[in-house]
């Protein structure tokens, strides 16, 4: 069933009886202006080709951050390589958790990478977003983890053909090497979703009582 596109966001935060409060300050998790959002792992991800992938850029209905998420998803399946090469290996040391080079998680995803064939990017949807940001909106306010729809309003807006929910993170770097990484995940569920056929996606980051944050990513083919 389909809803409303644009105004649904309001109608959500009327049905659930929320402050305001929820939205999360965009410094907290943005690149620096007018760079590249992987420009610190090298230069070569400075190369103009690559601002293609910033196809959620004039989506008014997603924060800076929500859109920087799929701005590197597309860039990590554009040239998974060289994503492979620079972000993956030096994102332990620079984001201080040098433990995951002992990760066989890390170590696999590393090696899937490095073999893995470019991929088509993502566009981003509205009903994906509506169906992601109210689950993140809602299990948020409870502390919830997992995928279940807490409340009708959510329940009838589910929008998705695949779903990641992170859990702790508002940078959208740190979101994505969480799921990629999937550590002790053993099914690899959410690399698979972000490095599978879908074609839009929906992405929400709200703050999550008992983790901090909770990024919610639907997909659809």
């Amino acid at each position: 069933m389909l809803y409303m596109k644009f105004l649904l966001p309001t109608a959500l935060l009327a049905g659930l009886l929320l402050p305001v409060s929820f939205i999360t300050e965009e410094k907290d998790y943005l690149s620096p202006m007018n760079s590249s959002p992987l420009g610190l792992y090298s230069p070569a991800w400075n190369d103009a080709r690559y601002l293609t992938c910033n196809t959620a850029a004039n989506t008014w209905y997603m924060s800076a951050g929500e859109k920087e998420v799929i701005y590197i998803l597309n860039m990590v399946r554009m040239n998974p390589t060289l994503f492979a090469n620079t972000v993956v290996k030096q994102y332990p040391n620079k984001s201080n958790k040098n433990y995951l080079q002992n990760s066989g998680y890390y170590k696999s995803l590393l090696n899937e990478l490095l073999t893995l064939k470019p991929m088509k990017s993502f566009s981003p949807d509205s009903l994906c977003y509506e169906s992601a940001f109210c689950h993140a909106l809602s299990t948020g306010k409870e502390g919830y983890v997992g995928h279940d729809r807490l409340n009708e309003i959510c329940r009838n807006n589910t929008y998705f053909n695949g779903e990641c929910c992170d859990y702790g993170h508002n940078k959208a770097l740190d979101i994505l090497l969480s799921l990629l990484i999937d550590e002790n995940v053993s099914s690899l569920g959410h690399r698979k979703i972000c490095l599978d056929s879908y074609k839009k996606p929906g992405v929400s980051i709200q703050p999550h009582l008992s983790y901090g944050y909770t990024a919610v990513l639907d997909f659809k083919y």
